[in-house]
C-alpha cells in the first residue's frame, strides 16, 4: 500500500515510527561496542617496545670559533723608508720569506764604515802586539825599564779591546742591513698590508700586517659553570664515565651542519671562570694541512670519548611533548596507555637518553601515537602495515580444505 493511499495524519505517523526504529538499531549498535572500546572507537594499532639500559656513547656540544695556533704581528726592526711589498696579501708564505723590503742603502754604509773600522782596529792590535813582543827581552835583559814594558802589555789590551768593540759594531751593522728585509717569522696566511710602498717605517711601533699559522687551527669555547657542575655530578654518581686523561676527541662541524673530516684532541682547559662570561675557556686542536678551516670562522665543536653506564633509551620518536614537559605511553594493564613524564639528556643516535622516569624493563609505545591518548585501549600490532585489500597487498590464499564451490544447476 503507497504513501499516496494514506491519509496525511496516517503517512506522518509511519514516518515517525520509521525514524524511531533506526535509531534504536544505531543506540543498540552503539552501546555494544561502547561497552568494550569506550565511545565506539576501536583500539588504536600501536607498536611496543621493552625499554633496556645500556652503554652509551656522550657528546657535547658547544658554539665555538677557530684560530690560528700561532699570530705573528710582522714589524719592522729598522727605521727606513718601504721600497717594496714581497707577497701577495691573503696568500700562504712560508718561514723566512721576505715581506718587504726596506731601503738599504744607509745600513750598507754604515756596514761598509763598521768594516772599515775593523780593520784599522786589527792594524792597531798588531802594532800593539809587536811592540809588547819587543820590550819582553829588554825586560828581562834589564835593558827596559818595568814602566815601559807595562805601556807595551797594556797597549796592546787597549788595541785588542778596540779591535772587540769594532767586530760588535760590525755584526750590528750587518743586522740591521738584514733587517731590511722584513721576513715572515712562521709559515701561514697573511693579511692585508698596513703600509704601502713609500711610506716611513719608524721600526717596530709600526704594524706591517699579521701572519696566521692554520695548522694545527685552535678552537676555542666556553665551558659554563652550570654545564660543568652537572657533569661533575654525574661522574661522582657513576652516571657518566669520561676518556682517559680528559682527553677527549673533538669534531668540527660548521654552520650548515658539514661535519669536518678530520678529528683532533681537547688541549687546554682554563681552570679560572670568567667573571664575564661565567665560562671557563677551553681549546681544541685540530690538524688542518688543507686550510679546509679559516682562522676566526664560527664553528660548533663535539667532544667525543665520554659513555654512560648502564643507561635507559628509547628511542626519539616515542618522546613526545605535553605541557607538564617530555613524555612517554606505557603499555599498562588491559591494554591500556598510561602516560608516564620523564627528563631526557642527550641524544644517542636515534635514541634519548632518559635520566628519569624509567628504571628498563618498561614496555613504551613508540608507532601509532597519534591515535593514542591517556588510558585509551591499544592493540599491539603494526601501525604501518597496509590495511587488507589495500593496493600492492596479496591477496589472501584460499583454505585447502574448504570445499570448491559446487556449479548452480542448469535452469
Amino acid at each position: 500500500m503507497s504513501n499516496e493511499s494514506l491519509p496525511p495524519g496516517r503517512t506522518s505517523a509511519v514516518a515517525i515510527v520509521a525514524v524511531a526504529v533506526v535509531l534504536a538499531l544505531l543506540l543498540s549498535a552503539c552501546g555494544k561496542g561502547g561497552d568494550q572500546h569506550g565511545g565506539g572507537f576501536p583500539p588504536a594499532l600501536v607498536s611496543v617496545q621493552e625499554v633496556k639500559t645500556r652503554t652509551v656513547p656522550v657528546e657535547f656540544e658547544y658554539p665555538a670559533q677557530t684560530a690560528g695556533s700561532r699570530e705573528v704581528e710582522v714589524r719592522a726592526r729598522v727605521t727606513g723608508i718601504l721600497l717594496k711589498r714581497n707577497y701577495t696579501e691573503g696568500e700562504r708564505v712560508s718561514a723566512g720569506q721576505s715581506l718587504f723590503q726596506l731601503d738599504a742603502a744607509p745600513y750598507e754604509a754604515a756596514f761598509a764604515r763598521a768594516e772599515a773600522d775593523v780593520a784599522a782596529a786589527e792594524a792597531r792590535l798588531g802594532q800593539a802586539q809587536r811592540q809588547a813582543k819587543r820590550y819582553k827581552p829588554l825586560y828581562e835583559a834589564k835593558a827596559a825599564s818595568q814602566k815601559d814594558f807595562d805601556d807595551a802589555v797594556s797597549g796592546e789590551e787597549v788595541a785588542a779591546a778596540d779591535a772587540k768593540a769594532a767586530r760588535a759594531r760590525l755584526n750590528e751593522a750587518k743586522l740591521n742591513l738584514s733587517w731590511t728585509r722584513v721576513e715572515s717569522p712562521v709559515s701561514g696566511l697573511t693579511s692585508r698590508a698596513l703600509k704601502s710602498e713609500g711610506s716611513l717605517v719608524s721600526g717596530p711601533d709600526v704594524l706591517l700586517t699579521t701572519v696566521t699559522q692554520a695548522d694545527p687551527m685552535y678552537v676555542n669555547f666556553g665551558l659554563s659553570q652550570s654545564e660543568q657542575a652537572r657533569i661533575k655530578a654525574d661522574i661522582e654518581a657513576g652516571k657518566l664515565v669520561m676518556p682517559a686523561g680528559g682527553k677527549f676527541d673533538v669534531a668540527v662541524k660548521s654552520d650548515d651542519g658539514k661535519v669536518y673530516a678530520r678529528t683532533g684532541k681537547l688541549v687546554f682547559t682554563d681552570s679560572r671562570v670568567s667573571q664575564t662570561t661565567g665560562t671557563a675557556d677551553a681549546r681544541a686542536e685540530l690538524p688542518n694541512p688543507d686550510g679546509a678551516l679559516r682562522p676566526g670562522q664560527f664553528v660548533r665543536v663535539v667532544l667525543k670519548g665520554a659513555t654512560r653506564p648502564n643507561a635507559v633509551v628509547v628511542p626519539q620518536r616515542a618522546v613526545m611533548e605535553s605541557p607538564q614537559g617530555k613524555m612517554v605511553y606505557l603499555l599498562g594493564p588491559e591494554n591500556k596507555a598510561l602516560p608516564q613524564p620523564v627528563t631526557v639528556g642527550e641524544w644517542a643516535g636515534d635514541d634519548w637518553v632518559i635520566t628519569s622516569g624509567l628504571k628498563g624493563g618498561e614496555k613504551i609505545i613508540t608507532d601509532g601515537l597519534m591515535k593514542v591518548f591517556p588510558g585509551g585501549p591499544v592493540q599491539v600490532g603494526d601501525p604501518n602495515a597496509p590495511p587488507p585489500g589495500a593496493p600492492g597487498k596479496a591477496p589472501a590464499k584460499p583454505d585447502a580444505k574448504a570445499e570448491p564451490a559446487k556449479p548452480e544447476a542448469k535452469k
